[in-house]
């Protein structure tokens, strides 16, 4: 992503506004991309945690500072839900309030998350913790979910990887010390 397209996108405001987009698009894909090609659908792959970790690490890597990273995660999952769950109401959809309680906790839950992310550009054991811990969430969120590794889930775990083993961050020296 160039530097400029991204801090133009990466503003709280623009990121509210992209997740109540991103949540009427999802919701649309979930009724109308069911159709299943190779055992899966687009609705099976955004109705799981993983590619949401996969979003939520790079919005949070790409964000300027550790602030602007967590308002812009948490304006991003509560604007999507919020669309999410209206189309879903207005279409007449089905949904459970298990899982609007589940990713509502997720969204408010969203900017330590962003946080910790955060950490990862910091140098130390810290840091290699905390990326191993977003693998083990990954997989965690998965299986708390009901179901384990699916092959698209491999894509994901590489673009996980590169963003947080192989991706080389310029960060100024304030947000380190942060």
């Amino acid at each position: 992503m160039s530097r400029a397209i991204g801090q133009w996108i990466l503003r709280p405001a623009r990121m509210g506004a992209l997740g109540l987009v991103t949540g009427f698009l999802v919701k649309m894909m979930d009724i109308h991309c069911y159709a299943q090609h190779f055992g899966v659908s687009m609705s099976d792959i955004f109705s799981q945690a993983g590619v949401w970790v996969v979003i939520g690490v790079a919005i949070s890597l790409y964000s300027r500072d550790n602030r602007i990273a967590m308002a812009n995660i948490f304006l991003f999952c509560a604007g999507m839900l919020l669309t999410y769950y209206i189309t879903a109401e207005v279409t007449n959809s089905i949904y459970g309030w298990s899982f609007i309680k589940a990713w509502a906790a997720f969204a408010c839950l969203s900017p330590l998350m962003a946080y910790l992310v955060r950490l990862t550009l910091r140098p130390g054991a810290l840091a290699l913790v905390v990326k191993l811990g977003v693998f083990a969430g990954y997989v965690g969120l998965n299986l708390l979910l009901g179901s384990f590794l699916h092959y698209y889930d491999l894509p994901l775990l590489a673009v996980l990887a590169y963003l947080l083993f192989w991706k080389r961050w310029n960060k100024p020296s304030e947000d380190r010390k942060a």
